[in-house]
């Protein structure tokens, strides 16, 4: 019988593809993250200077956007709908675009970088495992291009000369530089109910939120309808310096996709058998996958520690090993003893500690 292939866990940073006056795109491969295929998962994320203009594209890819830093305007064409919504985007904002979709990203602040992490589901992707975005328009791989001017001219009742000025102006492709003064169009009110697009974790109210140890913001349907329709979960999580999250695995069968957003700090993954599949340093910027099933913990470093996870199911649970609501907790204390060999004085003194801990673990008085 052959060995099953080797997964690749190691952390990894992702690769630049698009680099120009306006910003940068940047993707995580399959080849570098085995995981990305075998979770069917894509990552890229993308960095608009001032006045950087992501243009009008649409993803064989449903996704998560969270915007890592900065602000700007987003723009996205829902389906069967006549004009597009825009909404103003900042740090902490999470938008769910279905794929098919048409969307373009727009920095208007001239103080920093407006950066847009994008997770999402490729199960129905070209390249499993990673986004193929396809632009309408650019100098050398807009869609357009591709039809004869007879078409074009007959789909949008218009003569060469006027097809000519519409289609031949813009010589950027993927990412550009407008001027300054541009005119565009102006983000709508904040929408309710059903037609909320856009959802802030940084403001939200916590989840989960433990005095020295950590917060976590659970971004479900309830908040982004959507996301049901996407099949997509996810969660902002702050840890504090020296704290630990507890031991857990997700039991609904989902893969976790984790960004580093900010600080530092360990990842330990234990998989089948018993294995350890993954120890590793973490720091900004680095992405990383939990397979189904597996069980991982982190400990931040003296920065605490930030991160930004996609789980690929709408509505995750998740199963802790460790704290008052820890799954050994939960067992008889006859099962407990029996099932580890030891005597009662023992399981008295195991279910003596972390009475009042849950999920995230305050530093200890030696750290």
């Amino acid at each position: 019988m052959e060995a099953a292939p080797k997964r690749v866990l190691t952390p990894a940073l992702p690769k630049e593809i698009i680099s120009s006056e306006g910003g940068r795109y940047q993707v995580w491969l399959s080849s570098d993250l085995s995981l990305l295929s075998e979770g069917r998962i894509g990552a890229a994320k993308l960095i608009l200077n001032y006045l950087g203009f992501s243009l009008p594209k649409y993803s064989d890819s449903s996704k998560v956007c969270y915007v890592l830093g900065g602000s700007g305007i987003c723009g996205i064409v829902l389906p069967e709908a006549d004009s597009e919504r825009v909404v103003k985007v900042k740090r902490g904002d999470a938008i769910a675009v279905p794929f098919g979709v048409v969307s373009w990203w727009f920095n208007d602040n001239s103080s920093e970088e407006l950066e847009v992490l994008f997770l999402g589901d490729t199960s129905k992707a070209h390249r499993t495992g990673e986004f193929t975005d396809f632009d309408l328009i650019g100098g050398s791989n807009g869609m357009y291009r591709g039809f004869s001017k007879r078409f074009m001219c007959r789909a949008w009742d218009l003569n060469e000369s006027e097809l000519n000025r519409v289609m031949s102006s813009q010589s950027g492709s993927g990412i550009v530089k407008l001027e300054e003064g541009t005119s565009m169009p102006t983000p709508e009110a904040e929408a309710g109910d059903n037609l909320t697009l856009v959802f802030n974790c940084e403001e939200a109210k916590p989840d989960i939120d433990i005095d020295n140890g950590g917060r976590v913001v659970v971004l479900t349907s309830n908040y982004l309808p959507i996301l049901k329709e996407l099949g997509l979960g996810a969660d902002l999580v702050k840890i504090d310096k020296y704290a630990m999250c507890s031991p857990g695995h997700s039991s609904d069968s989902a893969f976790q996709v984790t960004y580093i957003i900010k600080g530092s700090g360990r990842v330990e993954v234990v998989g089948m058998d018993g294995e350890k599949v993954l120890e590793f340093d973490l720091q900004a910027g680095y992405l990383f996958i939990v397979p189904r099933f597996y069980i991982v913990s982190k400990i931040a470093g003296d920065e605490g520690m930030q991160w930004f996870s996609i789980i690929t199911t709408p509505d995750p649970v998740f199963l802790n090993h460790a704290g008052k609501t820890g799954v050994l907790k939960a067992l008889s204390k006859e099962i407990f003893a029996a099932t580890f060999n030891v005597d009662e004085e023992t399981e008295a003194l195991f279910r003596s500690k972390r009475t009042q801990d849950a999920v995230f673990f305050p530093p200890t008085k030696n750290e």
